[in-house]
């Protein structure tokens, strides 16, 4: 097997929503995230992909969107990702649950989870989030939330805490988890967490036999991305993975970084991506997201790519770049069907 050491938390994590406007809204508005890349899914060019993190989309910190338009309503349940948990500032509880109780969430009460406080909610598509209030563990690789969002800086969001994963064989799952270098930490009831010694470094796996199966669709993750710095790391990964009895596309270009796709046993779509080039790859830190980018191997279709495109009229977008807002494949990825393609 190649050495390949760890893989070093959680990259980006892509799920569905419908509306693309409305979806823009509440992670800029309200999330106070910065919208860093405007793209397209690369496999289904009628749809949008859209980013979200900090200044400029450190990796750790972008959570992204295919948004569908008017696509069935999807349903958390075994064999998917159940919940994307960014970190938040000691003192900012009462903040975030008056912000997020005043817009389109569903907020719950808080509750207390391996010593640290979490505030659950659902996005207005439905989609698990929560707040984990406290700094990373590992600070030293600590992340500075975007200074031109409309939340302060004393409660704006420090990138991923974590996920959650509710696999159809838990057992399963954990042996990958350690297969990329994520080590069990705990188990409480049915959650054990793994952890890796990095920002972002938290992965829960819950054991709930009797819950639903997954029903893909808006409100939902499409799949969970890992990081490794570079290529050539993530090809010894592809090896390690396959020594290991995955199956693991071969590497593919996101323009944005590198990436390999397999289906973890439990059924849950993983990716590896690579922390380069990153979002400033076509645009500067300045213009980030502000208008619709192509790859190269696209770009020729632009006119016809725009044309097929909903508008994406918001305050949110168009302030983007004059000072914040105030407030096992490579096919189709639609979200009623086999889930392995874009990143």
């Amino acid at each position: 097997m190649t050495d390949t050491g760890r893989l070093h938390g959680i990259h980006h994590v892509t799920a569905v929503a419908a509306d693309p406007t409305g979806n823009v809204a509440f992670y800029t508005d309200v999330l106070g995230l910065r919208m860093v890349k405007q793209t397209v899914n690369f496999d289904d060019v009628t749809t949008y992909h859209l980013y979200y993190g900090d200044e400029t989309g450190t990796p750790g910190t972008a959570m992204t969107f295919f948004p569908f338009g008017e696509t069935r309503q999807g349903r958390v349940g075994k064999g998917m990702a159940s919940a994307t948990a960014f970190r938040a500032p000691d003192g900012s509880l009462s903040y975030w649950q008056d912000r997020l109780t005043e817009s389109d969430a569903d907020v719950t009460q808080p509750v207390e989870r391996f010593g640290e406080t979490v505030l659950p909610f659902r996005d207005p598509d439905g989609q698990p989030l929560e707040l984990v209030f406290g700094a990373d563990p590992h600070d030293d690789d600590a992340v500075e939330p975007w200074g031109d969002g409309p939340v302060p800086a004393g409660h704006a969001l420090r990138g991923f805490a974590g996920v959650t994963l509710l696999p159809t064989d838990p057992e399963a799952t954990g042996d990958v988890l350690a297969t990329m270098g994520y080590e069990a930490s705990e188990t409480v009831g049915d959650r054990t967490r793994y952890e890796v010694p990095d920002r972002a470094g938290v992965v829960d796996v819950l054991d709930r036999p009797d819950a639903p199966a997954a029903r893909p669709g808006a409100g939902t993750v499409h799949h969970v991305a890992f990081r490794t710095p570079d290529s050539e790391t993530e090809l010894a990964w592809r090896e390690t993975l396959l020594d290991a009895g995955q199956r693991v596309t071969e590497q593919k270009d996101r323009q944005y970084f590198q990436s390999l796709y397999f289906r973890e046993p439990g059924g849950i779509l993983f990716e590896i991506a690579t922390e380069e080039p990153g979002f400033t790859a076509d645009e500067s830190v300045a213009e980030l997201g502000s208008e619709l980018q192509l790859p190269p191997w696209l770009a020729d279709d632009r006119e016809r790519i725009e044309a097929n495109l909903p508008p994406l009229a918001t305050d949110a977008t168009a302030q983007l770049t004059d000072g914040g807002v105030d407030g096992d494949g490579s096919g189709d990825t639609g979200p009623g069907d086999e889930l392995t393609g874009e990143q």
